[in-house]
């Protein structure tokens, strides 16, 4: 069991590029396994604040919406949507991360919605991955749509 959770966190610093900086569970995956999106702790090891819950580690995912970004898609999914909706998404997103911050916690806390920003859209990655796992995110399903 030891030398599996070794290898998935080799694997994991490999999709990220780096070690990840904070605790972490693999919340959806490939049919063949392979981890494509993670959920963060709101915390990373040193205590910083970190507000993305969850983070896109797929590399075609990733490359995909980094397609779809640099052809403005981001603007257009904030015209499509509407920013009320939005909003609502980043309201969902940052009460499902707060939730995981002990009630006795004192300092700073992570911030803000999808990717920590609380108007617009910041990144798709970050609501793709939130859509994925499970979250009520029509920027997430809007892309969907839009990268198959």
């Amino acid at each position: 069991m030891q030398d599996q959770e070794t290898d998935e966190v080799r694997l994991i610093e490999e999709l990220l590029g780096r070690p990840p900086q904070g605790k972490f569970e693999v919340a959806v995956r490939r049919p063949d396994g392979t981890p494509r999106v993670l959920k963060n702790s709101p915390f990373l090891d040193d205590g910083t604040p970190m507000p993305t819950l969850y983070w896109l580690v797929d590399p075609l995912d990733k490359l995909l919406i980094s397609r779809l970004e640099s052809n403005g898609a981001i603007q257009a999914a904030e015209s499509e949507i509407g920013l009320e909706k939005i909003e609502l998404a980043h309201k969902r997103y940052e009460e499902e991360r707060n939730e995981a911050i002990p009630e006795n916690h004192s300092g700073p806390s992570p911030t803000g919605g999808v990717g920590g920003t609380r108007v617009g859209i910041k990144c798709l990655h970050a609501h793709y991955a939130f859509h994925l796992a499970g979250g009520d995110d029509p920027v997430g399903a809007w892309v969907a749509m839009n990268i198959q």
